[in-house]
């Protein structure tokens, strides 16, 4: 009996931490969508932008790890103000799946340059955090996942402090409910709108160097995007506390899948099961647990 105990802890440990993890990148599609109303489908990419840029940077010799993420950082957000700038600012005031079709066609043009730029083979991220595992009771965990879940507790406690209290946040907020209204109150609606694209590019650098660190940087990173849609469905989109609720909720399912069954089916059903979930909460509550429900008048 006690070591099933045992066994289900170290589950749901591991569970947690990966689900932090995830929960880091469901923010950035929870920020564009609170400022923006729109999703960000190349969340994913620019994880995997941020983890070559700095791969690259650690590549080089003598290369101190603070400038490393330093300049990753300042590109990232170079990267989400340009963005806006020359692709998305157009498109203010136009439908939302018009700014939905261009971050797809975005996700496309990052998955095709990415190896073109920095080649195709697989670049380690090396973080000065060694490889010896971190005993917690029955559990032992990488660092790296300690790492990573500390990161995000503290990014997530800073956004919600962000978005509850400053009046930046307040004013992206604003812009979210209503662009036009927002402009017609005097909020400079496209300051906001680059603004949401930066912070994304703020928390992809972060994902970045996380999850490069502990999968190792290729194109193939940008699945991680993919991976984390169930927690931003789950929690809701615009709601920050349940991205952090929905990325705990699918870590543990994940973990326990691979726990309990994986040794049955021979693998495999850690990948599903939060689709399978995420099916179900959609089919409940097709607004997430703590998304906000909107009601049409027609």
């Amino acid at each position: 009996m006690s070591e099933d105990l045992d066994f289900l802890f170290a589950l749901l440990l591991n569970g947690v931490s990966i689900g932090l993890m995830y929960s880091l990148i469901a923010l950035g599609f929870v920020l564009v969508y609170k400022a923006t109303d729109a999703i960000n489908f190349a969340q994913g990419e620019f994880v995997m932008l941020a983890g070559l840029i700095v791969a690259m940077m650690l590549s080089i010799e003598g290369m101190p790890l603070a400038v490393a993420v330093a300049v990753t950082l300042a590109v990232m957000i170079g990267f989400g103000f340009g963005l806006e700038r020359v692709v998305l600012r157009p498109l203010l005031g136009r439908p939302v799946v018009a700014v939905i079709m261009a971050t797809i066609g975005l996700a496309a043009v990052l998955r095709g340059l990415g190896p073109v730029i920095f080649g195709s083979e697989t670049r380690a991220v090396s973080l000065p955090i060694g490889d010896e595992p971190i005993v917690l009771g029955p559990a032992s965990l990488p660092p790296i996942q300690v790492a990573g879940a500390i990161v995000a507790i503290v990014f997530f406690l800073v956004f919600s402090w962000f978005f509850k209290k400053s009046r930046m946040g307040v004013a992206m907020r604003a812009v979210a409910d209503n662009q036009q209204v927002a402009q017609a109150m005097g909020i400079n609606v496209e300051r906001y709108f680059a603004l949401a694209w930066a912070m994304a590019g703020v928390v992809s650098a972060l994902g970045g160097i996380v999850w490069g660190s502990m999968l190792g940087v290729d194109v193939h990173l940008a699945l991680v995007g993919l991976k984390v849609f169930p927690v931003v469905i789950l929690g809701g989109l615009d709601s920050i506390g349940g991205a952090l609720v929905g990325g705990l909720i699918i870590g543990i399912v994940e973990s326990l899948a691979a726990g309990y069954l994986d040794p049955y089916v021979g693998g495999g059903t850690k990948d599903f099961a939060p689709y399978v979930l995420m099916i179900l909460v959609l089919m409940i509550r097709p607004y997430g647990i703590f998304g906000k429900r909107k009601i049409e008048r027609v």
